[in-house]
């Protein structure tokens, strides 16, 4: 649990962030920062509008025991100060720029570097940390949803112009979690890529590690990352013959002693998704718990997809007075190339005036 004055803390500064966000808004406009839940059945989901942000995934094992799979806080104001970006959608450029830099029309854009030299998943506030509008909540019925809006202003983070960003946490039968983000530039171009940055543990958030999970990707190549989690050098190569080769199901502790994702062993590779045209639905994972026999498959229209293994958390705490030791979850963070604003070899981020940006992602959980 949260101490008194860390929760008093994360309170003061949801306070500012949400007069901020009236100031962004307009003369008028006022914010409320809530904890949304949608639900079918036995699958239940809830959001934050506090970073348009997943908090949970409920759904049962293979016995009819219900445990939420989304590693997370508590309470929104523990959110706050998280490092780790428990569930967010993070942007306007997710993942990582190098040196927070990058050239646009010939002009120098400086963002805000808040990991070493470089700008990690939008800076020092960016979409994670921002309160979003609630357009649209329908708890139950058909077709239970939650849609959020958030205007990112010009010069928000460095970045030029203005944006309109929308995400739909949509649930389907049989148990179908559909995340669909869209994005426009309304004034300048401007790079958009956004993330879900959610860790997934299907033994249930604080059941120990993830090391037992099977996991498929259907990916048979990935951007050369260098030490810094960078695709510096620009070369894409294939997984065949490298630890990062899960073509074939294989538990994801297998071969994690040796990969280092950064300077710590574990997963923190980008693989590129095999098949399908520009914005075209492929499947990107299938992961599965034995012990629960609870499984997940993922399907999304974006060409890369970051796996990250939780390699960094040590005695961290999570909801329910859990902690979260290394490797206790796993993210599939479907995006666009790594730092492209920075490659012209890449795929163009780039959104012109009056373009939109779409990232949709299927969930189909099974037991």
């Amino acid at each position: 649990m949260a101490r008194p004055q860390e929760v008093l803390l994360g309170l003061a500064l949801l306070c500012l962030l949400a007069a901020s966000a009236q100031v962004a808004a307009g003369a008028g406009a006022r914010e409320t920062v809530g904890v949304y839940e949608t639900r079918k059945g036995d699958f239940s989901v809830k959001v934050t509008n506090f970073g348009a942000r997943l908090m949970s995934v409920v759904f049962p094992d293979s016995k009819g025991n219900l445990a939420d799979v989304v590693l997370g806080k508590d309470t929104i104001a523990e959110y706050v100060d998280d490092d780790f970006y428990f569930g967010p959608i993070t942007g306007r450029i997710a993942q990582r720029v190098a040196r927070g830099r990058f050239v646009l029309d010939g002009k120098v854009y400086h963002m805000y570097r808040n990991d070493g030299n470089n700008t990690i998943h939008g800076g020092g506030r960016g979409f994670s940390k921002s309160i979003w509008t609630v357009k649209e909540h329908v708890a139950g019925g058909d077709s239970p949803h939650v849609t959020l809006y958030y205007r990112s202003f010009d010069g928000e983070e460095g970045l030029p112009g203005n944006v309109d960003a929308y995400v739909t946490y949509r649930l389907s039968a049989p148990y179908t979690l559909g995340v669909h983000m869209n994005a426009t530039a309304l004034d300048r171009a401007t790079p958009v890529n956004l993330l879900l940055h959610a860790y997934w543990n299907l033994g249930g958030h604080g059941s120990g590690d993830v090391l037992g999970h099977t996991l498929r990707l259907f990916a048979s190549r990935h951007a050369v990352l260098d030490e810094e989690l960078l695709p510096s050098s620009g070369r894409v190569e294939p997984v065949a013959g490298t630890p990062l080769d899960f073509r074939a199901p294989a538990a994801i502790g297998a071969r994690i002693r040796r990969v280092v994702g950064g300077r710590v062993a574990g997963y923190d590779a980008n693989y590129i998704v095999d098949g399908g045209g520009e914005g075209a639905m492929r499947p990107v994972a299938r992961a599965r718990d034995g012990a629960s026999g609870r499984a997940l498959e993922l399907w999304a229209n974006q060409p890369t997809m970051q796996l990250y293994t939780g390699n960094n958390f040590n005695r961290t705490r999570g909801k329910g007075s859990r902690v979260y030791e290394r490797y206790a979850g796993f993210c599939l963070e479907t995006m666009g190339y790594v730092d492209a604003v920075n490659h012209p070899e890449f795929p163009s981020q780039i959104l012109r005036p009056g373009q939109v940006y779409r990232h949709d992602m299927v969930f189909k959980f099974s037991f």
